[in-house]
């Protein structure tokens, strides 16, 4: 008999990919398997494989994955993956649900960031927030009304492509600007930050500024309450914490401001439970 609450949540990324069971928001069970990004499309197919199969046992209700892709989420089908040139198109609900013989539900990682705030997380208490994940690249999930929104083509919360300066959003507001704008590494930055380098921190201040444009494009397109900074950048939020304040302190919106909270993730492994918690949302409207 399946539980009708415990679901199997898929984290796919370039180098692995993770799956969990989750049940009322608890990860019982966890494994992970290393992929070749540049294999074929079987053999990435093989290592997700290999990972739920390790969790088999447990009578589960559906499966959830993010992909850090374009998803049409009604057919499953991703596009274009992140990293993975051979996943430039792949039915993955429908290979995952002949294999599987349960409902699966496809969508991109970043949303699913989102609903795993929104369902275990920070987000609990706000019905309008954005997950936004900072690290290689920017991108954010958005929750409207206590429910994802993911656009008509799961498009929407694609912040870091926004035009911005003589770039993107991305260029400037993401683990790119250290190598974009001043040609060095970003760990090495943050590592010397870390000891206190007075540049390495002008440089994170520098950074901060150029995220607080970006948030000021998200208030003024959704007004969230709640902003989660998740990913690699997003942990070490009080790197550039004053600068990125400094610049919103300019918004003309002062309630906009007044009532915004920004906090960073606290959960582990949000991919997972993300991706079990799209057949939350899914209930939602069925």
């Amino acid at each position: 008999m399946k539980q009708a609450d415990r679901t199997i949540g898929i984290d796919l990324g370039g180098t692995n990919v993770r799956a969990g069971i989750v049940e009322e928001g608890q990860l019982l069970k966890m494994t992970s398997r290393k992929i070749n990004a540049e294999g074929t499309k079987q053999e990435v197919l093989e290592s997700i494989f290999n990972a739920v199969d390790e969790l088999e046992g447990t009578s589960v209700a559906g499966i959830g994955v993010g992909v850090p892709s374009v998803v049409d989420t009604k057919t499953g089908v991703v596009y274009d993956v992140q990293n993975i040139p051979s996943w430039n198109e792949v039915a993955l609900k429908d290979i995952l649900e002949e294999r599987y013989k349960v409902r699966t539900l496809v969508n991109n990682d970043a949303n699913c960031m989102a609903l795993a705030e929104r369902h275990f997380g920070l987000g609990k208490t706000h019905d309008n927030m954005i997950g936004l994940i900072i690290g290689t690249g920017l991108a954010g999930g958005i929750i409207i009304n206590g429910q994802l929104y993911e656009g008509v083509n799961c498009g929407a919360g694609e912040f870091g492509m926004v035009k911005y300066l003589d770039h993107h959003f991305e260029y400037y507001a993401s683990g790119q600007f250290f190598k974009n704008v001043h040609n060095t590494a970003g760990e090495d930055v943050y590592m010397k930050a870390m000891e206190g380098d007075n540049v390495s921190l002008t440089l994170f201040g520098e950074l901060g500024r150029h995220l607080g444009h970006a948030i000021e494009t998200i208030l003024f397109a959704y007004d969230p309450s709640l902003i989660v900074l998740g990913g690699s950048l997003g942990g070490v939020y009080h790197l550039y914490k004053e600068s990125l304040w400094q610049e919103l302190a300019r918004f003309p919106y002062r309630q906009s401001i007044q009532n915004l909270t920004i906090e960073v993730s606290e959960l582990s492994n949000p991919g997972v439970l993300g991706a079990a918690a799209l057949s939350y949302n899914f209930r939602s409207f069925h």
